[in-house]
């Protein structure tokens, strides 16, 4: 029965689906920008290659054995994701406000009035279809970042319930707070322009929920040294991430203008700064630079930036990149030398990054580069950095709270982890049947052509 449970909903979704009315798309284009919708799309798209881009990352940093089950975990979201976005998703997050804390579920039920309705208030000069998609792809990357914590020992079935769960009980909540215009942390003046505390600090305090519920592997409590997968697929990684990423904020100004340049410029500032960031501070301990340390550094000044790409300067976003870089590598060397596995410190990275980033939004926003923004406690104003910091604790102890929640309900009804011997034998040919190297080569000893299996 557990087996065909997954299909039965997903068929039922689908024979429902049937029965929805059609509509026609928005015919009246006069209203709209062409320059807005044109980049939008781009940044929509650009969005999406992050979810790839995270998968390399993470599959590279992973054992041999566990590179494919990691990074499907994270490309799977964008088919949970999209489905139950269409179905429900957009509607929980920007449906009609039921007292600023979720959306109403039938406002958009099954798309209704999505491909034909007025646009969003927020943005005016695109459709609303064009709107969600963007929405949409935000969506799909926040439980995919979960991955790196509970790599190598989680069941996949369990992390298809757990994105759908996290999905609808923490994003949703979420980005309706913030992103909403009745949500009661946009009311309150809260700052996020791109997703650091619906993003980062949701997947990052999921991330710790995960580690703390599923509890260690066996390699991390024997202490044994886990050799990354492939350093280039980490590069690959970081490059689609980095490239990503400027969709991701450049695109949340929701138009072709002067704000998204501001954001594009701030995003690869911060990230540039905290990748050497990173690897100097490592050199200045006496480890040597390294590929690993560039590429995780500028991913967490990419986390940083995200909550102010559109409300502060780009010199502070050197100051931003750099001081986020150097709190998460102390984290991450405090981690290691702790109980807690968290695979691969999603939370000392993008849950630490993040945090940094929304406490020095609150401190270094200025009117100057927007002026629907606020100015912080740099430029005088110490009522919104207060504001800036309980939006922060609310996000951070909701967000960890129901993540916990959710992984013990789910274990409940069927196991977290793999088995002990499933997991020495890796989750890739356990779980999926497959392998990250298969097939055969050839090897010349002394004048003798001898094919050899790959074993992974």
């Amino acid at each position: 029965m557990k087996r065909i449970v997954p299909l039965l909903v997903l068929a039922v979704v689908a024979i429902g689906s049937i029965f929805i009315p059609s509509v026609s798309a928005f015919s009246d284009v006069s209203k709209y920008n062409g320059a807005d919708i044109a980049w939008v799309l781009v940044a929509t798209a650009l969005v999406f290659i992050m979810t790839p881009g995270l998968a390399f990352f993470y599959g590279g940093m992973v054992h041999r054995k566990n590179v494919l089950s990691t990074m499907i975990k994270s490309v799977v979201a964008a088919g949970v994701v999209s489905v139950l976005w269409v179905v429900v998703g957009f509607s929980l997050c920007f449906g009609k406000s039921y007292h600023g804390v979720i959306g109403d579920p039938s406002t958009f039920f099954f798309f209704k009035g999505v491909m034909s309705g007025q646009p969003w208030s927020l943005a005016p000069t695109i459709p609303l279809a064009l709107y969600v998609l963007f929405q949409l792809k935000f969506a799909i990357i926040t439980p995919g970042l979960v991955v790196g914590a509970v790599a190598e020992r989680i069941r996949f079935t369990s992390y298809i319930l757990f994105i759908l769960l996290f999905s609808l009980l923490v994003y949703a909540p979420l980005a309706h707070w913030t992103w909403h215009p009745d949500g009661f942390l946009f009311k309150w003046g809260v700052l996020d322009f791109a997703g650091g505390t619906v993003v980062h600090i949701s997947a990052g305090c999921a991330a710790l929920a995960g580690a703390l519920v599923l509890k260690r592997r066996k390699v991390h409590i024997e202490q044994k040294e886990v050799p990354p997968a492939n350093i280039p697929y980490v590069l690959i990684g970081t490059a689609l991430l980095w490239f990503g990423w400027f969709g991701f904020n450049a695109g949340s100004s929701l138009g072709a203008n002067g704000l998204a340049v501001a954001a594009f410029a701030t995003t690869n500032t911060a990230a540039a700064a905290a990748g050497i960031a990173w690897m100097f501070f490592d050199v200045a301990r006496g480890k040597k630079p390294s590929v690993l340390g560039f590429c995780i550094g500028a991913v967490v000044g990419l986390v940083a930036i995200t909550p102010g790409a559109g409300f502060v300067a780009v010199p502070q976003s050197i100051f931003i990149g750099v001081i986020a870089s150097i709190i998460s590598n102390l984290a991450v060397h405090w981690k290691h030398k702790s109980r807690l596995d968290d695979t691969l410190d999603v939370f000392p990275c993008h849950g630490l990054g993040g945090i940094v980033g929304m406490i020095l939004t609150g401190i270094f926003a200025t009117k100057t580069v927007n002026a629907a923004g606020n100015d912080g406690l740099f430029y005088g104003n110490a009522a919104f950095f207060i504001t800036q910091l309980k939006a922060l604790a609310i996000v951070v102890v909701y967000s960890f709270t129901v993540s916990y929640g959710i992984f013990k309900l789910i274990n409940l009804i069927q196991p977290l982890r793999v088995s002990e011997q499933e997991e020495e034998l890796g989750l890739d040919a356990t779980q999926h049947n497959e392998s990250y190297a298969t097939g055969s080569i050839v090897i010349t000893e002394r004048g003798n052509a001898i094919e050899t299996e790959i074993i992974q």
